[in-house]
């Protein structure tokens, strides 16, 4: 679960990282009222959970409160990346910047571990220059039972070289972020940019979090930060069903048990021409009523043009699965084609349901992609 900036910064505080003055509004009469509690002088902010926000014009300066209103007027309501702007951040203009900082804290899934990146080229996509100039980014690994310790800041101080008289609060920030990421249950609190301001301290400018979904159960104030706007509204009934749903591009919906399956099921597609449509994992234990559901998500794709079912039985039984799937049928009228490949538990008895409502089944998944990037074509006219 991905956090709004505001939300993320003001996690941030709480663990004695340093942020602008802002508030939230959601009309420009609330911008004006918080630009004027500021003084006049404010950056209005979208608050959408993507990036790329100032390229699409989705951040302003105002030096009035009536610029400010004005903005907020321009911002609400446009599309970035799909999404809808419904709320902005009226910050205070921090006083002069002198240098942007690129600070985060994440898991280093390879080692196990937490991990500090950060880097002086701060206020760009740290993508780009993981890529074009990786040398200024600089790592190091936090011991979860010692934490975040001096002499790892003052590494990556001097490897950035910042100037001596922030490393202290260099050191109180990165282990303030670490505290949060913990504390938190995180996968990633990211600070970018983190700015030495004209009066020579630092202060987070932005900021993003990224939130294990496994760990809400125990973080029910984070999940009520969680904002439906910004999901798809298949992923969120997905979520609510205990299925999970992500969308994508391609044109092959995917039903699979089992996140390994699933990714596996994905790779073959496209090594069989085609791409993904979604990754859907119906997980173990499956019953008909949750696959009915998964199969009405992947059809209200428009994008679908076959669907292919790889489900190899554990706990999860084949002729539940294919009960599922035919339950569905009888909600949905669809001409999309589909294919189905079952093994393990009740494998049989599943195949013999759907051999007699003449569904197309595969014996491997090898089989079963093929057949369904076949049909794929055939129904969109690519080949007859």
């Amino acid at each position: 679960m991905n956090l709004h900036e505001y939300q993320a910064k003001r996690l941030f505080a709480e663990h004695g990282i340093p942020i602008p003055r802002g508030e939230v509004a959601t009309n420009p009469d609330e911008a004006y009222a918080v630009a004027q509690q500021l003084g006049g002088r404010a950056v209005i902010k979208a608050q959408v959970l993507t990036g790329g926000r100032g390229k699409a014009g989705g951040i302003k300066l105002a030096q009035t409160p009536d610029e400010a209103a004005q903005a907020a007027q321009a911002i609400l309501g446009m599309q970035i990346k799909g999404l809808t702007v419904r709320k902005v951040l009226v910050d205070d203009l921090a006083p002069g910047i002198k240098q942007e900082l690129y600070l985060a804290v994440l898991i280093d899934r390879a080692r196990r571990l937490p991990m500090i990146m950060a880097s002086a080229s701060g206020g760009m996509d740290i993508e780009d220059v993981a890529e074009k100039t990786p040398d200024q980014i600089h790592t190091v690994h936090v011991d979860p039972v010692l934490g975040v310790r001096n002499y790892q800041t003052t590494y990556l101080a001097q490897k950035m070289s910042l100037p001596r008289e922030v490393w202290k609060d260099f050191y109180t920030i990165t282990a303030g972020l670490y505290a949060c990421f913990r504390a938190n249950d995180a996968s990633l609190t990211e600070i970018n940019p983190l700015v030495i301001t004209g009066e020579g301290n630092l202060m987070a400018l932005d900021g993003k979090m990224s939130i294990d979904d496994n760990a809400l159960s125990r973080q029910p104030r984070l999940a009520e930060m969680r904002d439906l706007d910004e999901e798809p509204p298949a992923e969120t009934e997905a979520r609510q069903t205990g299925i999970t749903f992500i969308q994508l591009d391609g044109n092959i919906g995917c039903m699979v048990n089992g996140a390994g399956l699933a990714m596996a099921t994905m790779d073959i597609i496209k090594l069989y021409g085609d791409s993904p449509a979604n990754f859907l994992d119906i997980g173990g234990g499956a019953k008909a009523g949750q696959v009915a559901t998964a199969l009405r998500l992947i059809l209200t794709d428009p994008k679908v043009e076959a669907v292919l079912f790889n489900i190899f039985g554990g706990i999860t039984r084949g002729d539940e699965v294919a009960r599922g799937i035919l339950t569905a049928l009888e909600q949905i009228d669809t001409k999309v084609p589909m294919v189905v490949r079952l093994a393990g538990t009740n494998a049989a008895e599943g195949l013999a349901l759907l051999a007699e409502a003449k569904m197309a089944t595969a014996a491997t998944l090898s089989e079963a992609a093929q057949k369904a990037v076949k049909a794929a074509n055939e129904a969109s006219g690519r080949i007859s």
